[in-house]
């Protein structure tokens, strides 16, 4: 789904053809042509997702599929992985307020990097979260987007222009923005060829000549302490499915959860949590065990989070969650914990991946608060 901006034009039961017309006005500027076309699809129920704003204004919520790229890439990297679906899509749509209420500083890398645009760019920003960065730099213009939509909603309360879409498939045409970031966004693909396909649509994109900034969470944490609480797990995810969004592993190999303590009394609580994630996976993704000499080595991990039950309280999704198995209850602290799905990123990995692509060159790179950063500009 999509949310628009309160300036979007409205249209009724339309085919989606006319999207490539003038849709967005920016401080009274139309900018023509957002998304890419979208042949025989028409938009449904307009008048019954308008999603009222403390502005005044509504927000028009569209439906829209999932788009067809214009590079005819395999099904299976826009088919979402249920890994990310289950620890990414649904804890960031779960935790969206309380993970916002965290999320307020600025990187000075990002923000020098935004601050050095020419006056009048259009920034893409593609998985904005809450907006922190939509409008850093008040001589641009920003459109941000991300796969969760409590997060959109967010940045449209604060007044962004914002809308709901997949960082492999974004929604706007080629060469539409003059600069793109892409902020702790990859590290949350479960494939190389999916990370690969999110950098090529932020190349595509943009103008010739645009710069892309990337970051991404490194294995090389400043803080290794942070590293202990983070369950390492001991396989990676292939391009391949076997049937809708399940991933096929190398091999069926035996499995069990690293023991990493959150609380000091949870030796019982720990074994029903590893039967319980054991059982969760599998045939699908082991988890390393403590014994496995791959972990160090590791770059597959579940980073949790943890929603304090004040918090918890305001959606059912944590409830939901709870019964599923997807997420778990710290008494000791006060909350439900999630996991988030990352693959943190080696020394050179980001450059590996752009490495084949004829359109676009590395022009900076840089480790910055734990984070791998390139600078991309686009060629051609």
């Amino acid at each position: 789904m999509v949310f628009c901006s309160p300036r979007l034009y409205r249209f009724t039961e339309a085919t989606w053809e006319a999207f490539s017309l003038p849709v967005f006005v920016f401080r009274g500027v139309c900018h023509p042509g957002i998304f890419k076309p979208m042949r025989g699809i028409k938009v449904k129920g307009l008048s019954s997702l308008r999603t009222p704003v403390s502005d005044g204004e509504s927000h028009v919520q569209l439906s829209i599929p999932l788009v067809e790229e214009e590079t005819g890439s395999s099904s299976s990297v826009q088919s979402t992985p249920e890994i990310e679906k289950n620890y990414v899509h649904r804890v960031y749509d779960a935790i969206a307020p309380h993970f916002s209420s965290t999320r307020f500083a600025k990187w000075p890398k990002v923000a020098t990097f935004l601050n050095s645009l020419p006056s009048g760019s259009l920034v893409l920003d593609a998985g904005c979260g809450n907006g922190k960065y939509l409008g850093f730099n008040p001589d641009c213009t920003f459109v941000g987007c991300d796969i969760s939509e409590p997060l959109i909603k967010i940045c449209a309360d604060r007044g962004h222009e914002a809308l709901v879409a997949d960082a492999v498939n974004l929604p706007y045409r080629t060469g539409f923005g003059d600069a793109a970031i892409s902020i702790a966004v990859l590290h949350h693909l479960s494939t190389e060829n999916r990370r690969k396909r999110a950098i090529n649509e932020l190349v595509r994109a943009v103008k010739k000549g645009g710069l892309i900034l990337i970051t991404v969470w490194a294995v090389e944490q400043e803080d290794q302490s942070l590293v202990t609480k983070w369950t390492p797990l001991n396989q990676k995810y292939v391009d391949e499915w076997i049937g809708p969004g399940s991933p096929r592993i190398r091999s069926p190999s035996p499995f069990t959860l690293e023991s990493i303590p959150e609380t000091e009394n949870n030796s019982k609580e720990h074994e029903k949590d590893t039967e319980s994630l054991n059982h969760m996976f599998k045939g699908t993704m082991p988890l390393a065990s403590k014994d496995d000499s791959s972990v160090q080595n590791q770059q597959e991990y579940f980073v949790p989070w943890h929603l304090p039950y004040h918090r918890a309280e305001v959606s059912g999704a944590s409830a939901c969650a709870l019964a599923n198995g997807l997420a778990k209850k710290d008494d000791n602290k006060g909350a439900v914990v999630y996991n988030r799905y990352y693959h943190v990123f080696s020394e050179g990995e980001l450059e590996r991946l752009v490495s084949g692509m004829n359109n676009a060159v590395v022009v900076d790179r840089f480790f910055d608060k734990s984070n791998w950063c390139i600078i991309l500009q686009k060629t051609l």
